[in-house]
């Protein structure tokens, strides 16, 4: 254990409390409040996380104020009844020998007027980069109200349990809108000097400390955003955070990424770098002299945490979404089994792709988060009744049935028609950036050999081939195609596309799969506004192909907006040539070109071209279903063979047929 990650495993003392390791799991919305409080599948979802072996736990934030209030999800602001129900959630966590922070915090400008119905408040009355509202400046007595929201509700975190809070002075939020001069533009006793702009977070950890004691620990949360000029740079936040340092005010100071005004690192994809937050956290380092520094954003795995602390950039290191995908990622890197970790893709398909949609979250390759009160965690018990078990398609949804099965103590084959596990998710791995996938994929083939499943490749099964005699179940996870019609549901009257006999027509898998012989000039039609049109035009671009999206979308990268990848993935595009015309469809292939119908004017235009790609719903292939019936054996249709989806309804198919054997 020492000897693979000595410095994450070493303990450190914060205030009189002992972590058992540097790994923390940072504060993020779950979202999963049920009427203004936690409930079991909260309880559950940070138990799981104790148990997984991390060292301390920053539950997500708490709204210190009505005009806070965020999320529907979203915790009761300014209520003493919450104090019972978040005793559950510190007991899970203590209890399974977690430390147990709260983040607080304020929006500021940021609001939601929907779900607070109340006016942002902020400094000087700026505009939200959360909707397109405005904000209301603050008197000084609003001023003094926010202080004492976040005093109390530091208050009701000691008597829940908590061991302390975070303060949120990140992304932009109400406290470093006060110390950000561009959104503090205040002439009183709140702008202006850096003691002014600083007045507020001061009286803030101040009475904290007064009303919680001694022993209560107070952390205090910060981001880069170097890449925007009116923020806070490195050595301006420096400044603050020694100042607040050299006062005793803060126990450790949290280091992300990204802010309000470039929302898309505050969640990074793996369109950007890894360990984001590394930079300001070592900066940091240099001018505090009591306080730890956490350094958290893009911090993937125990190897990229380990080389933070080994380069003395930080003292703990907060991984969020690593964490989220495999709860126990800190017991196996323990243990000294990194290669056990199911380490996160990096998507933000069901964590921030869900919670931006104000839904509790979850994760495409790990189903359990938030369902870990249902389903034991992301643990598993065994059967008592042992069967035989045949898993038809290699692709997520099977290969996530037969490792639970397996690892129930089923007997299991796994039969696969091609010469790789992946199915279509390997191909996915194929496209720029997302080499991820095809590391999932290998801790795949990792899991199932040593779970002993039985595994057949380049397996071509037919329903008669089946011996129902030998079988007790059979799981049906064949996947999706193209229906290879040109069909686009912008234009449902036509079934076929004109002119797609005139050849050069290709399905994007086809493309992925090495399988077209594509000309120089390409049309992409990306009906789908997901990874699937714009990861394959990435890819022939960076092949050097003329590549031209074509849309009925207002906008390239409808599907990927919900995950903070679509502005960057349009940038990514552009620096490579790719040009785009949305709002249309095809009307006609002519070999060399297309027709296109704008859907605003009714307008055809021809676009030259040598190929046309298509990037639209697939259909399910099922085919087996209707013979395999006959046999008399249980069998279960999972994932895109019972409905083409995303990935992440394919995941949990397979995952609940494998519980449910």
């Amino acid at each position: 254990m020492l000897k693979m990650f000595p410095r994450l495993f070493s303990p450190l003392n914060l205030r009189g409390h002992t972590l058992r390791n540097r790994i923390v799991f940072g504060a993020h919305t779950a979202n999963m409040a049920k009427d203004g409080v936690p409930d079991v599948q909260h309880v559950a979802y940070y138990a799981e996380r104790a148990i997984g072996g991390a060292g301390m736990i920053v539950v997500e934030p708490m709204p210190v104020h009505p005009a806070a209030v965020l999320t529907r999800g979203n915790f009761r602001p300014c209520d003493d009844s919450v104090i019972p129900h978040f005793r559950e959630v510190t007991r899970a966590i203590k209890d399974n020998g977690a430390v147990a922070i709260q983040q607080l915090y304020h929006v500021g400008a940021h609001g939601d007027s929907d779900n607070s119905f109340h006016p942002h408040w902020s400094p000087s009355g700026l505009p939200s980069y959360h909707d397109s509202d405005g904000s209301h400046s603050m008197t000084e007595e609003q001023i003094w109200e926010t202080i004492d929201g976040f005093v109390q509700a530091a208050r009701r975190c000691r008597e829940a349990g908590f061991d302390g809070v975070e303060v949120w002075a990140a992304y932009l939020g109400m406290v470093d809108q006060f110390w950000t001069p561009w959104s503090n533009r205040r002439e009183d006793q709140w702008g202006g000097s850096l003691e002014n702009r600083t007045r507020m977070s001061r009286e803030i950890l101040t009475r904290i400390r007064e009303v919680c004691g001694p022993g209560f620990i107070i952390g205090l949360a910060v981001s880069d955003e170097p890449d925007v000029t009116i923020a806070l740079q490195r050595d301006e936040l420096a400044e603050i955070v020694q100042f607040h340092d050299e006062l005793g005010l803060i126990d450790y100071v949290t280091c992300g990424s990204g802010s309000y005004l470039d929302f898309y690192k505050l969640m990074p994809t793996f369109l950007y770098p890894e360990k984001l937050g590394a930079d300001l956290a070592a900066t940091l380092k240099k001018v505090v002299k009591n306080a730890v520094v956490i350094a958290e954003s893009h911090i993937r795995t125990p190897e990229n945490a380990e080389t933070v602390l080994g380069e003395g950039a930080a003292d703990l290191v907060s991984i969020v979404r690593g964490q989220i995908a495999d709860p126990h990622l800190a017991r196996k890197a323990g243990e000294g089994r990194p290669e056990d970790i199911r380490g996160c893709i990096s998507c933000n398909q069901m964590c921030w792709g869900r919670r931006s949609r104000d839904y509790w979250i979850s994760c495409l390759i790990n189903p359990s988060a938030g369902r870990e009160f249902e389903w034991n965690g992301d643990r598993f018990w065994k059967t008592d009744e042992p069967k035989r078990v045949f898993v038809i398609g290699g692709g997520p949804a099977g290969l996530e049935a037969a490792r639970v099965a397996a690892e129930r103590g089923h007997q299991v084959i796994l039969a696969e028609a091609s010469s790789r596990l992946g199915g279509n998710f390997r191909l996915a791995g194929l496209q720029p950036r997302r080499a991820q996938i095809l590391d999932l994929l290998d801790w795949y083939e990792r899991q199932l050999e040593k779970l002993g499943v039985e595994i057949r490749l380049n397996a071509y099964v037919e329903a008669g081939e089946i011996d129902a005699s030998e079988i007790d179940v059979v799981v049906v996870a064949t996947g999706s195609l193209s229906p290879e019609t040109g069909f686009q549901k912008a234009l449902p009257a036509i079934e076929i596309l004109p002119g797609i006999e005139r050849g050069d027509v290709f399905t994007v898998e086809a493309v992925m799969a090495k399988q077209a012989r594509v000309g120089g000039r390409v049309l992409i039609l990306d009906e789908g506004g997901g990874w699937r049109g714009c990861g394959t035009a990435w890819k022939m671009a960076e092949d050097g192909h003329q590549v031209t999206i074509i849309t009925p979308d207002p906008f390239v990268g409808k599907e990927l907006q919900r995950t903070a990848a679509d502005v960057p993935t349009r940038q990514a595009l552009r620096k490579l040539g790719v040009q785009w015309i949305t709002e249309v469809s095809v009307v006609e292939w002519h070999g060399n070109g297309a027709t296109l119908v704008d859907h605003n004017t009714g307008a055809h235009r021809f676009v030259e071209a040598d190929s046309l790609v298509m990037a639209t719903t697939n259909s399910a292939a099922d085919w087996l279903m209707p013979k395999l019936a006959e046999l008399g054996v249980t069998v279960r249709q999972i994932g895109d063979c019972a409905a083409p989806r995303q990935a992440p309804y394919a995941f949990y198919e397979g995952r609940k047929a494998g519980l449910e054997i």
